[in-house]
């Protein structure tokens, strides 16, 4: 029997983040930092604009949801286009590098979005092992 596939950017898909988030990365390799984020994804397949929420309490992942329309607030906010953060959340692009490229657009302290990097890299490569369609 197939592996069960998320939709990318589905209730689905965030709730398995948030719950192997929680299973797969201690708070130490999560170097315990307390802040928010929040990705805008420009020209999604269906022509909508998504975000993801992102909540870190700690070095533990308190929550990660999707919303159409207004986001919420946070900490940080990074947008870019759907195709770029699907790749991303594979893994075949490392965060720092796509904002260094200029292909995202960043809003908040440039130079403490850079030392999570590392983090948001954890988060990325363990989303890359969640099965699915994107």
């Amino acid at each position: 029997m197939a592996e069960k596939k998320f939709k990318y950017l589905s209730n689905e898909w965030a709730a398995e983040c948030t719950k192997r988030f929680k299973k797969e990365l201690t708070p130490e390799q999560m170097k315990r930092v307390t802040s928010s984020l929040l990705t805008v994804y420009n020209n999604c397949p269906d022509g909508k604009t998504r975000s993801v929420f992102y909540k870190i309490t700690n070095g533990v992942v308190d929550q990660v949801s999707v919303a159409e329309g207004a986001p919420p607030k946070a900490e940080f906010s990074v947008t870019a286009d759907y195709d770029l953060f699907a790749k991303i959340s594979r893994a075949e692009v490392k965060a720092r590098a796509a904002l260094m490229s200029g292909k995202m657009t960043l809003k908040g302290n440039l130079v403490k979005a850079l030392r999570l990097s590392p983090i948001m890299d954890r988060l990325n490569q363990v989303m890359s092992t969640i099965p699915t369609d994107f």
